[in-house]
């Protein structure tokens, strides 16, 4: 079996690519930003799953935005379905 080449451990990794991770973060960094329904879509996670790799990129350095929040009212004033907010990575403070 072949081992792999060693690598200081100070050095940056390489992102991997064609992952799920990646494809979010391209979703993310368009100009029209994304939805937590397309990449649901796109990766195939849960609501929960979404929401929760957007709140671990704060600590990897990413600055999330929101671009807009599309409030549907349902009876009794809450939130009805179809209400989505659209998020995007803030330009320049990627890490």
């Amino acid at each position: 079996m072949a081992s792999r080449p060693d690598r200081k451990p100070s050095a940056r990794r390489r992102p991997r690519e064609r992952t799920k991770q990646q494809a979010v973060l391209t979703l993310l960094s368009r100009a029209e930003g994304t939805t937590i329904a397309q990449v649901m879509e796109a990766t195939g996670w849960a609501h929960h799953t979404v929401r929760g790799f957007l709140a671990g990129l704060k600590g990897k350095g990413h600055t999330v935005e929101v671009l807009e929040r599309v409030r549907q009212v349902g009876p009794g004033a809450q939130g009805a379905k179809g209400s989505y907010s659209v998020y995007r990575i803030a330009a320049g403070k990627q890490g």
